[in-house]
């Protein structure tokens, strides 16, 4: 059997932490930024953890 392919869309849009959580970076961050608060950018260009209903479909996306 060759090896398994993870899907490398969702590869690209998620990072795995050392503990196994699965980070992403979050959205509003892309254009309408000078109506925003310094506060609210900072606070949406952190990255977020992936909400627990999505990481069970990423890790078999992820082959994992």
């Amino acid at each position: 059997m060759p090896k398994m392919k993870s899907n490398s869309a969702a590869s690209k849009r998620v990072r795995r932490t050392g503990t196994g959580k699965l980070m992403h970076a979050g959205s509003a961050m892309r254009h309408n930024l000078e109506h925003k608060s310094s506060r609210q950018a900072r606070a949406y260009s952190a990255d977020k953890v992936l909400a627990t209903p999505q990481v069970k479909k990423l890790n078999r996306m992820l082959s994992k």
